[in-house]
């Protein structure tokens, strides 16, 4: 017996649509993590008398010396693609080891691995810290070059899009 191929692609969308439906409201999904305004201010104050400054430096930003620089330095902010949601810098607090690979953590060792701060930041350090760090990052566009397409396809413009001026 054949199966016709509109029945395989409506069963395979399906299937589909009901793995992206779930997969987006699990029990820890991010879906609706929205943090309180933070104070900046607070913010960098915060990230310095944690030590945050130790191993991390912020990209514009003259931050206090410290004492004891940490053994790995970790340059944040700046310019970026993608700047970092406030879900992706809370679990960059909370859960640092998530974007750490395994080899460089064996490589490094315990002596490198960022502090635990769930029983020592409050709540309200945290959103500070987060809103600092988000100011400190800015979003760029890459710069594409000026190419006119040679074989005038309809519908195409003369030039890609963000593209400088022409002298």
């Amino acid at each position: 017996m054949k199966t016709k191929p509109f029945v395989l692609l409506v069963g395979a969308a399906a299937c589909s649509l009901m793995l992206l439906a779930t997969s987006c409201r699990g029990s820890k999904s991010g879906r609706g993590f929205h943090l309180p305004d933070g104070n900046i201010d607070n913010g960098r104050v915060a990230f310095v008398q944690l030590g945050c400054n130790q191993c991390h430096t912020v990209k514009g930003v003259e931050l206090a010396k410290p004492a004891v620089p940490g053994p790995v330095q970790v340059e944040l902010g700046g310019d970026v693609l993608r700047v970092k949601t406030y879900g992706q810098l809370v679990t960059s607090i909370v859960n640092p080891d998530h974007v750490v690979s395994r080899q460089y953590r064996e490589k490094l060792g315990d002596s490198a691995r960022m502090p635990d701060f769930r029983n020592t930041m409050t709540v309200t350090q945290m959103i500070d810290i987060v809103a600092f760090l988000h100011s400190t990052y800015t979003k760029i566009y890459p710069q594409y070059l000026d190419y006119s397409y040679p074989y005038g396809l309809p519908g195409m413009p003369a030039v890609f899009p963000g593209a400088p001026p022409r002298p």
